[in-house]
């Protein structure tokens, strides 16, 4: 083989291997009504390569993106911010869903309308920068249901 063959074929199998990384699919987010400054986005996101961290991301609809994780504390349920982010273990689907992990949006530019769609671009630690398009829902629409009150005690 010739070097120029070689090295075609090695980009190639770096193109490949790339494609194997994290793959975030179903991404939602509940609606917000005006004054809402913040809204929650959810998803699967499934990890075939080597383990990795989802770490962050960014939307044209809100000022910034953190990665949260909802804990007790007290006797309260409470969202918190994931500054080391989530872990993402080798060959695994972590479900980011409501009263569980989730991305939040902060300092939202607009409300977020049930049927419209948005720009999420997520960071992982590894993996390459991946943007989906998020399905805004309205409570009716989401599957199991379950009431959601967007009462939290939030911290930073």
């Amino acid at each position: 083989m010739k070097l120029k063959q070689i090295v075609i074929l090695s980009g190639l199998l770096l193109a490949a291997a790339a494609q194997a990384e994290v793959r975030a699919s179903q991404a939602w987010a509940r609606f917000t009504v005006p004054g809402m400054n913040s809204g929650g986005v959810f998803m699967q996101l499934e990890n075939g390569s080597p383990a990795d961290a989802l770490i962050g991301g960014s939307s044209p609809v809100a000022e910034s993106v953190e990665i949260h994780e909802h804990v007790m504390a007290g006797g309260n349920m409470r969202m918190q911010a994931m500054p080391q982010g989530l872990p993402l273990p080798t060959n695994t689907r972590t479900e980011l869903k409501p009263g569980s992990y989730h991305v939040m949006l902060i300092g939202l530019k607009q409300p977020l309308t049930a049927g419209s769609r948005f720009p999420l671009t997520l960071k992982f630690r590894h993996a390459p920068e991946q943007t989906v398009q998020v399905e805004v829902k309205s409570p009716s629409d989401e599957a199991g249901g379950g009431q959601h009150h967007h009462h939290h005690h939030h911290t930073h």
